[in-house]
């Protein structure tokens, strides 16, 4: 087993990686939670392939459980939705010394999280990502939200987890588009902090080689997240430097309407739209954008913008979160491993995306 610690001011938790723990996830949730109500919340697609043994695991070691089930996908991020979560929530009568577990992916983590932050004024919850993108990024660091018409993660807050489950196991049973929008938060990872992560991910000749090695993998970029995290819990500062590719990503989300790219397929242009303008502007070393466009055509991601309405993406793209005031911060490479922020006016947007 695999374990990194997350210390921050406030609170500190653990994150364990293992294969095959979810096998006995009872037994390791009764070491650090003491009482007997368990709410459950995950996607539809995880409750076939999962619900059952999870929701057993639990029961045999004398929780009672309650499964809350919404669909899969990015749309489920609504009001509407946890709404009608925190509904549930309240009909299984919790407390606030009771335990939520979030059970899925992104989506899943930060729907139930956010709804963990705000029943009763804060419930414990534990993170338990089934997807690559979750296990690497999205279920550590306190990042929990819903969407609105104006954009993505607008509406939430910062809400640890109490503990982080990672079984790499569940990443054989995801679709390959889906295991592959994990890929591009791997690829931003060594892109900004960890040069060495990054070619050994060129290097990889098949999918089960780099299955093999998933656990490292994971490691590496948790560690950098984990990093930064400490540094910067409120994304105020350092912590930006993980939003490489994003801002433009998520700009390209909402124009179609979060139904033609994933997450980390958006992601993957915005890291190849920003590094090749910014190699042209002289900024950003010569060859990595280059590189760069290799290692995402190799995880079957897109790098290439899409006819896409620039005045609706540059709108998109100023709605974002990370922007302070009449400024707007984004990631640029210095290099390979090498990253920072750079602080520009909204109107200075358009040369730093290469169409």
């Amino acid at each position: 087993m695999l374990k990194l610690t997350v210390n921050l001011p406030d609170k500190s938790y653990p994150i364990y990686i293992e294969k095959g723990i979810i096998q006995n996830i009872g037994e390791n949730i009764k070491k650090i939670y003491k009482n007997k109500k368990i709410a459950i919340i995950t996607d539809s697609n995880v409750e076939k392939l999962y619900g059952q043994k999870l929701e057993n695991n639990l029961i045999k070691e004398n929780f009672i459980t309650k499964m809350i089930i919404i669909e899969p996908g990015e749309k489920s991020k609504s009001f509407e939705v946890l709404q009608r979560v925190c509904d549930e929530l309240l009909e299984f009568n919790l407390t606030r010394g009771d335990l939520i577990i979030a059970f899925g992916g992104g989506v899943v983590g930060d729907l139930g999280g956010f709804a963990a932050s705000i029943i009763l004024r804060g419930i414990p919850f534990i993170q338990i990502p089934t997807s690559l993108l979750a296990q690497i990024d999205s279920s550590i660091g306190g990042k929990v939200a819903v969407n609105s018409k104006h954009g993505k993660n607008l509406i939430g807050s910062f809400y640890q987890p109490v503990a982080v489950f990672i079984d790499p196991d569940l990443l054989r049973s995801l679709k390959d588009r889906v295991f592959y929008d994990g890929m591009a938060e791997v690829i931003k990872y060594g892109a900004i902090r960890n040069k060495e992560l990054f070619y050994n991910l060129l290097q990889y000749k098949t999918k089960e080689e780099l299955l093999q090695n998933i656990d490292m993998v994971i490691y590496s970029c948790l560690s950098i997240k984990k990093d930064v995290v400490e540094k910067d819990e409120k994304d105020t500062g350092e912590r930006m430097l993980l939003n490489f590719g994003h801002t433009i990503g998520h700009g390209i989300e909402k124009c179609f309407n979060y139904e033609k790219f994933t997450h980390g397929e958006a992601v993957a242009i915005g890291m190849a739209a920003i590094t090749e303008a910014s190699e042209e502007l002289e900024i950003t070393e010569e060859g990595t954008s280059a590189l760069l466009k290799k290692l995402i055509a190799k995880y079957n991601l897109p790098y290439e913008l899409p006819d896409i309405n620039k005045t609706e993406l540059f709108k998109a793209m100023n709605m974002d979160k990370k922007n302070i005031g009449k400024s707007m911060n984004i990631i640029l490479l210095e290099s390979i491993g090498q990253s920072f922020i750079k602080n520009i006016k909204p109107e200075e947007i358009e040369k730093y995306i290469k169409s």
